[in-house]
């Protein structure tokens, strides 16, 4: 074809491009194509298309001949790095995304991109190099303080994150997403009042924005003043917010009693709190029964998500991936049942995929103390004494399941060390810990802790977590102990260890654990217990103020239940000035724990399963008589 004829029909095809007819772009790029098999421009706008229909396979094959083609383009180098993302081949992404940088020094979005791409490859150190690349090239660059504050915080510098969110406001007041991250930086800062009114102020720019909501109800959470009826008026506005088209019919067949595809959507396949509890039931789930689906959504994978690899017919990742492209994912695999383990939690809110209603049945279960709100939740499973029947049931949108005497199953780390006898023994003193969530420390929780600390002079408290090495949050911690009358130099802050069996090495030093209200902790009474440590809880109102009681009665030590806040304090007093009381709360804690319900994997495997084929079969009794009506129409 003639230059000028070639030169005419790309302009009427990026014409159409322009003007988002990709289809009739995408043909006339063919023919350029065949006339021209070795030009530049089209190979590269050939696979700009490819990409914009989600191509990406064909996208990668054109833009990779336009780059053998002008070898020196960073234009069609930050392409092809583009869609190499997006179709999930960061690996190979990355020299590209390099190469654009390599060309172009000066270019402070390409040293951002190359930032995201080495963040999802777990490669924090790397990518913090080049997000202050990108800020020095550019002061004035809102986005780019926002993207260096979102890997700071997963790096665990909180304080020098909220920096970066602020000096993106003062970039550009304007930009809303700056606020965005800074309220999670307060929420990670343990600043939980502040960080619920940032999340408002953003969530007044940007009202639907699901993610940041859900975020917001979490902080909600520990608020120690907020009354269980604000918090569920609260879930069912996010519940009504939610946009909720009705689905396309579901072709899967209503067999009560055939075998059921059953996918569970985390972003926490991996070492992770929550892969404690669910790994031991998808371990035991029978595979005769159910075939199993698991949607990771995170970009860390490690040793624990090779282990989740083995227990699925199918895995996939969709970090990165557009709730579209999730959403058309999920219904080509047509999952009879769909289980969220995330609800308002995670770095990647799906609960708007829920809400579209993907699958016949949608249960959510583990990772979240709470209603979601979602009418097209069908169910939450729980049990008695986090839900007790009658008086939880009104304050969740879903049916509660109360699948089992206790809704754990367990699984202790190969990793812990064995237990100890109660330090004090040697040292003469009793130490009191906490490694719960920091932003649970209430300060009710701290009240108690003063008055517990001031009955036993002698004693010391010992707290673990997240931004404790931080100046900034262990001074605001100390000044909150001050007000309580408890004295600085009573208190160890202990940062997040790397490793799982330092962590646990931690207990040995712990004698009494104490918990937190009104949000208890779960994996770390666990841990407590695994490691011989009592836990005294106080029992409160709703599913987070009772998941103490479930975990503490399942293992035979209800002992450590209060049912008033005096109580709390009588029990820790108690245990504290009486070595023999001690002794008898701390003596053969891992064994109960091995004999309980919660280290029953198959037996808890079995009931969940069961509890599954039950919500499996009420769908089909309801879908049943529609299909007649509509065979019968």
């Amino acid at each position: 074809m003639q230059s000028e004829k070639l030169s005419s029909l790309l302009k009427i095809a990026t014409g159409h491009h322009r003007a988002g007819r990709l289809a009739e772009a995408e043909t006339l790029y063919r023919q350029a194509r065949v006339a021209a098999p070795r030009d530049f421009d089209v190979f590269h706008l050939s696979g700009l298309v490819a990409q914009q229909q989600g191509r990406f396979a064909e996208a990668i094959t054109w833009l990779t001949r336009a780059l053998k083609v002008s070898p020196e383009n960073g234009r069609c180098a930050r392409s092809l790095g583009a869609v190499l993302m997006e179709a999930k081949r960061v690996p190979e992404a990355e020299p590209h995304l390099r190469r654009v940088v390599e060309l172009k020094p000066e270019d402070y979005e390409g040293w951002d991109r190359l930032a995201y791409c080495l963040k999802i490859q777990d490669r924090l150190a790397e990518a913090l190099v080049c997000h202050e690349k990108v800020v020095k090239l550019k002061p004035d660059y809102a986005v780019g303080w926002y993207n260096w504050g979102l890997t700071l915080s997963i790096w665990g510098r909180i304080a020098d994150a909220l920096v970066c969110h602020e000096r993106a406001l003062v970039a550009d007041p304007s930009y809303a997403l700056a606020r965005f991250g800074r309220a999670q930086a307060l929420h990670q800062a343990h600043r939980i009042e502040e960080a619920v009114a940032e999340y408002g102020r953003f969530l007044e720019l940007a009202p639907n924005h699901f993610e940041a909501h859900s975020y917001r109800l979490f902080a909600l959470h520990n608020l120690a003043e907020i009354s269980r009826e604000e918090l569920f008026a609260e879930h069912l506005a996010f519940g009504r917010a939610v946009p909720a088209p009705r689905p396309p019919p579901f072709a899967n067949t209503g067999e009560p009693k055939r075998r059921l595809r059953v996918a569970c959507l985390s972003p926490d396949f991996r070492t992770h709190s929550c892969a404690y509890f669910i790994e031991p039931l998808l371990k035991h789930l029978d595979r005769s029964q159910f075939e199993i689906y698991l949607y990771h959504d995170h970009f860390r994978e490690d040793a624990v998500t090779a282990r989740f690899k083995t227990y699925a017919a199918v895995w996939r990742n969709f970090v990165g991936q557009g709730g579209p492209l999730v959403e058309r994912t999920i219904r080509a695999d047509a999952p009879d049942i769909l289980i969220d383990l995330a609800g308002h939690t995670g770095m990647t809110n799906r609960l708007p995929l829920f809400a579209r209603r993907l699958a016949p049945v949608q249960i959510t279960y583990l990772g979240y103390p709470n209603t979601t709100g979602l009418p097209a939740m069908d169910y939450r499973f729980t049990d008695d004494w986090a839900d007790p029947v009658g008086e939880a049931d009104g304050f969740a949108t879903e049916q509660l399941v109360r699948f089992a005497p206790s809704a754990w199953a367990y699984g202790p780390s190969e990793e812990a060390p064995e237990e100890v006898v109660a330090p004090s023994r040697a040292r003469g003193y009793v130490t009191f810990g906490c490694f719960n969530n920091l932003a649970k420390i209430t300060d009710p929780v701290l009240a108690l802790w003063g008055r517990i600390m001031a009955a036993v002079p002698n004693a010391r408290l010992r707290l673990k977590g997240r931004g404790l090495s931080e100046a900034p949050v262990r001074s605001a911690y100390l000044e909150r102990f001050a007000r309580v009358g408890l004295a600085s130099e009573r208190v160890d802050f202990i940062e997040r260890t790397a490793g799982t069996a330092e962590h646990l090495a931690l207990y040995h030093d712990i004698d009494i654990a104490l918990d937190t209200f009104p949000y208890h902790g779960t994996t770390t009474t666990c841990e407590a217990l695994w490691m011989g440590v009592p836990v005294v809880s106080l029992v409160g109102d709703r599913h987070m103020a009772r998941v103490g009681a479930s975990l503490l009665t399942a293992v035979g030590r209800p002992q450590g239940l209060a049912a008033t806040p005096d109580d709390y304090v009588r029990i820790a007093i108690d245990w504290a000035v009486r070595a023999e009381r001690l002794d008898s709360v701390r003596t053969g804690l891992r064994d109960a724990m091995r004999g309980s319900v919660l280290l029953d994997h198959a037996g808890q495997a079995e009931r969940f399963g069961g509890a599954l084929r039950t919500c499996w079969a009420a769908w089909c009794a309801r879908a049943m008589p529609v299909r007649r009506a509509a065979t019968a129409g």
